[in-house]
């Protein structure tokens, strides 16, 4: 092993260390330093933007990194670097930077704003977590972290609808985490180990009803935390409810984190992706994709409209990677790459209008192109996106997505994802008539843009929506998306190929 992996590996507990570190500074300092909150936590959101992305191309392989601590030298926790882990990294910290800075605006109205930049970071320390667990009981404990911090964030105003949302959503929430809890304690019984790679080489050769029953638990319960059909009861009401800049961090990264890269990680890597896993991976897709159109397609309220297209994104994600195939995962990978970045700037859009408006309806909105018209143009780019208008990035992950159902000879998957995606294309050119294009309402016409970190986190985010597609070329390509294909196709042999694993001592 090179001294540049091994460098870049022992970064990795600083992934959950500094947004521990940096929530834990919010809460000392906050009554003496006035500002504390929002440069903490914005410092510390750029510092692992800026470490995501060194560490995604400087590490060529799988990597284990033991942490052990001097009291009990038997306790140890696994970290794992990959390129599916890096790649989720750098899509985690990235929007979580460009949602505290859009936050240093739209809070000026709460109280306790400290409140909010800690459990920011702890979600975040959450999230990281997960993707960087090599173990499947650390996974849970930094699952719980990040639902946690999320249940409250949901109802940190305090409104009736906000509570009420946040109640749903924590009851279903815990019923998932219950059902990911029940599969790795029976998934330990079976194997006696909690190591994906210890696993890997177990599970596959037990038969019977119980290794189905484990597969059952895990699939409904990072199902749930995904917001799938027909686990997808608490999504409309907590991304409808939340404060805007946590909408777009349930839509954009938890419910993919907590719910798609899990799933996949454990499907691909310890339990095994076998041909009736993918055919329930494809049912839950198709009724997803189907069920969020149409539930979108009436909606307008424009925080719920984005929630139910949320539903219909995951879908086509689940889809691509359902498939199996290279092209699949290929297509899924990309098209979570594309709802990670337009769908936030879809809720940062929203809340902006909301902020500037005081109202979500659609049909109460008109010609705000004019008043607000940064506002007005980013949402143009991820509307066109997500609806698969070329040249935009999410025509090619879909297209990718289409072509990989009809290679694996599954053409009523392809038509249900070509025809959704017309639906899509319905729905949000609703929003760009309602809301920014249409008649001019009056009522609007004294107001102006939304305050510049709001701006400038809307424009960063349209920036990389375009620059997005550029995944399409070889060079991107190679370089982002078939690493991930290919860490993922190594299937149970993935615990094999790890390189080495560093021990770590914790002081």
């Amino acid at each position: 092993m090179t001294s540049l992996t091994m460098n870049t590996i022992t970064l990795l507990p600083l992934f959950i260390a500094v947004p521990l570190a940096a929530a834990l500074l919010i809460a000392l300092l906050q009554r003496w330093i006035k500002h504390v909150a929002p440069v903490l936590a914005t410092v510390a959101a750029a510092f692992l933007s800026f470490a995501s992305l060194y560490m995604v191309q400087s590490v060529p392989q799988a990597t284990v990194l033991r942490l052990s601590t001097k009291v009990l030298t038997n306790a140890s926790i696994f970290l794992v670097g990959d390129a599916l882990s890096g790649l989720m990294l750098v899509i985690i910290n990235i929007i979580a930077l460009s949602v505290t800075v859009y936050s240093w605006s739209y809070l000026k109205h709460y109280t306790d704003q400290w409140k909010y930049y800690t459990l920011l970071l702890l979600m975040a320390a959450g999230l990281n977590g997960v993707v960087v667990s090599g173990d499947i009981f650390t996974l849970y404990v930094f699952l719980e972290i990040a639902s946690i911090a999320s249940y409250v964030l949901v109802a940190f105003g305090c409104e009736q609808e906000e509570l009420e949302a946040s109640f749903k959503y924590l009851i279903l929430g815990t019923l998932g985490s219950t059902f990911v809890l029940l599969g790795i304690g029976m998934l330990y019984g079976l194997t006696s180990s909690l190591s994906f790679a210890a696993i890997a080489g177990t599970f596959a050769g037990h038969a019977g009803w119980l290794p189905k029953l484990i597969v059952v638990f895990f699939i409904m319960g990072f199902s749930l935390k995904a917001a799938m059909v027909p686990f997808h009861a608490w999504l409309p009401d907590a991304h409808t409810s939340a404060p805007a800049p946590i909408s777009a961090m349930l839509s954009g990264i938890v419910i993919k984190t907590l719910g798609i890269y899990a799933i996949t990680r454990l499907l691909f890597h310890v339990i095994g992706f076998t041909p009736e896993v993918s055919r329930i991976l494809l049912i839950l897709a198709s009724l997803s994709i189907v069920a969020g159109v149409f539930l979108a397609l009436y909606q307008w309220d424009f925080k719920r409209l984005l929630a139910y297209s949320s539903i219909s994104q995951v879908g086509y994600i689940m889809l691509g990677i359902g498939l199996g195939t290279p092209l699949g995962i290929m297509g899924g990978i990309f098209h979570l790459i594309n709802h990670a970045v337009f769908k936030p700037l879809l809720f940062m859009n929203a809340g902006a209008v909301e902020y500037a408006t005081g109202t979500r309806r659609l049909d109460r909105m008109g010609g705000l192109r004019k008043q607000m018209p940064v506002t007005a143009h980013t949402s143009l780019i991820a509307s066109m996106s997500i609806s698969g208008i070329p040249p935009f990035s999410g025509f090619w992950s879909k297209l990718i997505i289409i072509i990989a159902c009809i290679q694996a000879d599954k053409l009523f998957l392809a038509v249900i994802a070509a025809g959704a995606s017309i639906v899509t294309l319905a729905y949000f050119l609703k929003v760009q008539k309602y809301a920014f294009w249409g008649r001019v309402n009056k009522m609007w016409q004294h107001i102006g843009e939304v305050p510049l970190p709001m701006s400038g986190a809307m424009l960063f985010l349209s920036a990389l929506c375009l620059a997005s597609a550029l995944l399409m070329l070889p060079v991107f390509n190679n370089a982002f998306l078939q690493p991930v294909v290919q860490t993922l196709l190594l299937g149970l042999k993935y615990g094999r190929t790890l390189t080495d694993t560093i021990p770590y001592m914790v002081p």
